[in-house]
């Protein structure tokens, strides 16, 4: 059953400052009392409403021509970047032909999200991929794909189909970030996907698995904070500690450029002020411990193996 999210508040972690949050959106056609069957940029609110309960500004960033120097200038004005949902990845792009069942391709899509994850990941700005947005990290990486996971496991049960979401039981690997965040067994989550990560892209970790040991879930651990969600957390309030993480490590971005261009004591103070706000235990987000010094968030400690 479709909910409006942005009337059910959450719980916020909401501060004095605000992090500018980059969402790349679909452009398909789309039927509008207004104006007809259009061409259109668009998004579920379903994505917007976490963003905005764990104190983000969500900005959209449609599909568009990838321009020399502007990905560069984009990115730079974000304080984090969301990669959602949506049609499957270009198999050509990790170097198969098309399975029967993948989706026809979105080229202009995909090379637009391709090049805001690269320059996401050079500015070492906070990254969180969800679903398609998990599968085009690990393809822009090196990775590869299972194209219909029925050939994989033998059975449809991460895709219903009718737009609605089955619940699948994943083991969180232990240590990484995100156990950090959602702890250690988060309990039945919302799948609706019938591709999945087969060969992990450069510097990626899997850090959550489906029963049947499909990769629910990537990190790069050299970035501040770069993670793939095959589910979707957005669809899930007791999963807010997620976004209330993403969301930190993008203030703490944010401060980090305040304390650059800022003369050190009114630094300070905006950094105070903003902690002072919105107080996050360090348990569950350690940025707010560092925010106070407007410095960004430290790199995950320890990097297992891939698998």
């Amino acid at each position: 059953m479709q909910r409006n999210q942005l009337e059910e508040p959450l719980e916020t972690t909401d501060a004095a400052v605000k992090p500018i949050i980059g969402l790349a959106t679909y452009l398909e056609n789309a039927g509008t009392d207004g104006c007809g069957t259009v061409s259109a940029a668009f998004l579920p609110e379903t994505y917007l409403a976490p963003i905005i309960a764990a104190g983000g500004v969500p900005t959209l960033l449609p599909p568009q021509p990838v321009v020399p120097g502007v990905i560069e200038h984009l990115v730079s004005r974000l304080d984090g970047l969301v990669i959602p949902g949506g049609w499957d990845v270009n198999p050509a792009l990790y170097g198969q032909e098309a399975h029967a069942e993948t989706d026809a391709p979105r080229p202009e899509r995909d090379a637009w999200e391709q090049a805001l994850i690269r320059e996401a990941l050079r500015q070492d700005i906070p990254l969180l991929c969800i679903c398609r947005g998990e599968q085009l990290l690990n393809v822009t990486l090196g990775g590869t794909l299972h194209q219909h996971l029925p050939d994989v496991v033998g059975n449809g049960h991460y895709q219903l189909g009718g737009f609605e979401f089955n619940k699948i039981q994943v083991e969180i690997r232990q240590g990484s970030r995100l156990e950090q965040l959602i702890g250690a067994n988060p309990g039945p989550v919302p799948v609706s996907h019938h591709q999945a990560v087969d060969k992990l892209g450069e510097g990626l970790i899997a850090a959550a698995w489906s029963e049947d040991q499909v990769v629910e879930a990537i990190e790069h651990p050299a970035s501040t904070f770069a993670m793939g969600i095959q589910w979707h957390p957005e669809e899930l309030p007791e999963d807010f500690g997620l976004f209330r993480g993403f969301i930190e490590a993008a203030r703490a971005k944010l401060l980090s450029r305040l304390w650059q261009a800022t003369p050190s004591s009114a630094a300070s103070q905006l950094a105070a002020s903003a902690t002072a706000a919105a107080p996050v235990p360090a348990a569950q987000t350690p940025a707010a411990e560092l925010a106070a010094a407007a410095l960004p968030l430290a790199d995950n400690s320890g990097q297992p193996s891939a698998f």
